[in-house]
């Protein structure tokens, strides 16, 4: 018998664009049978469960209201997409020091309900605020987990996809890594499609380097783009989180690029940064440590010494003002 028969409610922490559209994509996708939506302005998650049970008329069955914290007492998963919104102009490691003040107020009560499910973060900037929603929950490392580089990742093999000819970007296997952020990259050397090594794949069709570099930029700054053109980005991360828990209440024992805790991967240790994982019931399972280049190592290696230096001022800022 699954052990998942039960996982099988989520609360959201977070009703802004971001966290609508992922409560509409559980809600077409018939994934969990209920849905809490916990936000500080209480009549907007009122005015989206009611919008959202509608859709259900023609989907699948679901119980979608307006939550408080109190119900995350016996929730499967609590997700998190709370947070001042990313501006034009905006990194995401600009966001760390209110989005940290934002989710230490979120995490507490979150805890203190008696929560004892996975929490799945998606505010940026996310490597580090899922690292912590870890330091401020007391959990273990396996039962907190960031969306990371998941939307990256999808974004990637969009545009694999579109280089070269193949129509379904689901056919791409390969990975952004590192960083949620500006120094994330392509892990193109593990890339394959249909078994064929993405490296070799583009020798043979003449794909030059150049080619390979401004794909990996496009994708990389793809979100400046769309938050130029229409203010923010939502409906990929909606999907991006919705199949990340769909793999957690469903106990798929699969493998997503998510942001993860590293315990010697890529000689790495205590820091939460983006690489395949294996996800189920439990959380993060095992982290699959990809076979990297030595350019690749070396980003990978960067891309952490960033995190962790944004970190550490962020949790110093947080700590200094909540002194005064």
């Amino acid at each position: 018998m699954s052990i998942t028969q039960n996982h099988q409610k989520v609360i959201l922490v977070g009703d802004g664009a971001v966290g609508s559209s992922y409560a509409y994509a559980m809600a077409i996708q018939g994934i969990a049978e209920e849905i809490g939506i916990v936000d500080v302005i209480k009549e907007r998650t009122e005015g989206d469960a009611l919008d959202l049970v509608d859709a259900t008329g023609y989907t699948y069955p679901k119980k979608i209201y307006s939550a408080e914290y109190s119900d995350c007492s016996d929730a499967d998963l609590v997700v998190i997409t709370a947070g001042a919104p990313q501006k034009p102009g905006e990194t995401r490691l600009d966001l760390v020091n209110k989005n940290l003040k934002i989710l230490s107020s979120i995490v507490k009560p979150v805890v203190d309900s008696g929560f004892s499910g996975i929490f799945l973060v998606a505010a940026n900037p996310v490597d580090i605020l899922t690292y912590a929603t870890w330091e401020f929950s007391g959990f273990p490392k396996e039962r907190v987990l960031g969306s990371g580089p998941s939307l990256d990742t999808a974004r990637l093999r969009v545009a694999m996809s579109d280089l070269t000819g193949i129509k379904d970007p689901r056919s791409m296997h390969a990975y952004i890594m590192g960083e949620h952020g500006d120094s994330e990259f392509a892990a193109y050397s593990s890339a394959t499609i249909g078994g064929v090594p993405f490296l070799d794949w583009a020798n043979e069709h003449d794909i030059t380097q150049d080619d390979l570099d401004k794909m990996e930029n496009d994708v990389r700054n793809k979100a400046y783009t769309i938050i130029q053109k229409k203010g923010a980005t939502f409906y990929g991360v909606a999907a991006a989180l919705s199949r990340i828990s769909r793999a957690i209440l469903r106990d798929e024992d699969t493998v997503l690029p998510v942001s993860v805790c590293m315990d010697g991967q890529y000689g790495l240790n205590d820091i939460y940064i983006g690489t395949p994982a294996v996800v189920n019931a439990s959380g993060v399972k095992q982290i699959v440590e990809v076979p990297l280049s030595k350019k690749e190592h070396d980003q990978m290696t960067s891309s952490a010494k960033t995190l962790r230096g944004i970190l550490a001022d962020g949790m110093e800022n947080l700590k200094k003002s909540q002194e005064n």
